[in-house]
């Protein structure tokens, strides 16, 4: 089997500081024996943070003009020198073999995938969301799930889109099946924060999402869908 030459993990971040302190360092502790370069996309009211913070050379930092995750994750796949583009959110935590999963997936016949995922909480309710990130779903797709591509393929996709403000990820996971992209999920659970859930109640962060997906896949606009996101939900 014949493995990508090189990785590239992109991290969009607003004022998660704390955070990045914590994966950083795991990542470079598990990307050990692997070509791997990790670009931190700042936004740019975000915390004051520079690569002096990180004593690796592995680690650049970009600050970003514009606020979003769009944004910051396109102006990173412009510069990453990877084979192979990694999406990851600043507060979720990959397996130990994460950069072999990547490897072996992509030099299959796949050309881009997503991880399931457990939650950093023993609540039992969110045991039950995490088992339905091993299957195809409704909810396939989300930033959560960490999406790995082959960067030439996210170029001719025509990478993310700046003006969806919200679930730009859904949007272009909707772009990727109607290309038809061979894509798979990795059952290796990713570690995902459950802060969103600790500072609202499990049924509303439940319905939140329901009611966002519905509402995209019905074609609302991103601002409103930002909007009334914002409005239901207290976000850190």
């Amino acid at each position: 089997m014949v493995l990508v030459k090189s990785i590239s993990v992109i991290i969009p971040a607003h004022n998660e500081r704390d955070n990045l302190f914590v994966l950083v360092p795991h990542l470079v502790a598990i990307s050990q024996g692997f070509n791997v370069e990790i670009i931190i996309a700042l936004s740019g009211e975000s915390q004051s943070i520079s690569a002096k913070d990180f004593r690796w050379n592995e680690v650049s930092i970009l600050r970003c003009a514009k606020k979003g995750r769009a944004v910051q994750m396109n102006q990173a796949a412009k510069s990453a020198m990877g084979d192979i583009l990694v999406f990851l959110h600043a507060d979720v935590l990959p397996p130990l073999s994460f950069f072999k999963n990547i490897q072996e997936t992509v030099a299959s016949s796949m050309d881009a995938g997503f991880f399931s995922y457990t939650f950093d909480s023993d609540n039992f309710w969110l045991k039950i969301n995490a088992h339905f990130t091993k299957t195809d779903g409704i909810f396939t797709g989300g930033g959560d799930q960490c999406l790995f591509i082959k960067k030439y393929v996210f170029e001719i996709l025509g990478a993310f889109d700046e003006d969806q403000v919200l679930m730009e990820d859904f949007e272009f996971f909707k772009r990727m099946k109607k290309a038809k992209t061979p894509y798979t999920i990795v059952n290796n659970d990713l570690i995902v924060s459950a802060r969103k859930y600790q500072n609202n109640s499990y049924l509303k962060v439940n319905l939140c999402n329901l009611l966002m997906v519905v509402l995209f896949k019905c074609g609302y606009k991103p601002e409103k869908l930002k909007t009334l996101y914002g409005r239901m939900l207290k976000t850190t």
